[in-house]
């Protein structure tokens, strides 16, 4: 994997986008599956575990999509360009409590249905 202007995602969120190298990946080496790369980030005063994986086609970014600029005097140390931010996560008041569609039974749909569907009594046989 090239890293020269290579566009990249990784996990992670995104406090700002200094240009200062406040912004640094070391890699560690490829993940497991040999498709991306494992690396140490520090962004400002934090330090993160992350991966970083080439773009592709028509699969789903998880994470920010970055820029992974080689060092020339140390190519394993790379600037981090952040080209996209991450999506915010979903706000949890906006999200159904539940799987499928809403549950709406209003007094008038409850009388209807039983209108419909309850069970007429059959009449009784005089003894």
């Amino acid at each position: 994997m090239g890293l020269a202007s290579a566009a990249c995602y990784a996990n992670g969120s995104l406090d700002d986008d200094r240009r200062d190298g406040s912004d640094i990946a070391l890699i560690q080496g490829k993940t497991p599956d040999g498709e991306g790369l494992r690396v140490i980030r520090k962004r400002r005063e934090r330090i993160e575990l992350a991966h970083v994986r080439p773009l592709e086609q028509g699969a789903p970014i998880r994470g920010e999509v970055v820029s992974l600029t080689p060092r020339p005097e140390f190519p394993l140390l790379c600037d981090v360009k952040v080209e996209l931010e991450a999506p915010a996560p979903a706000d949890v008041a906006t999200r159904p409590a539940h799987g499928g569609p809403a549950q709406v039974a209003t007094d008038r749909y409850r009388e209807n249905w039983d209108k419909i569907w309850k069970r007429k009594r059959e009449p009784e046989l005089p003894s």
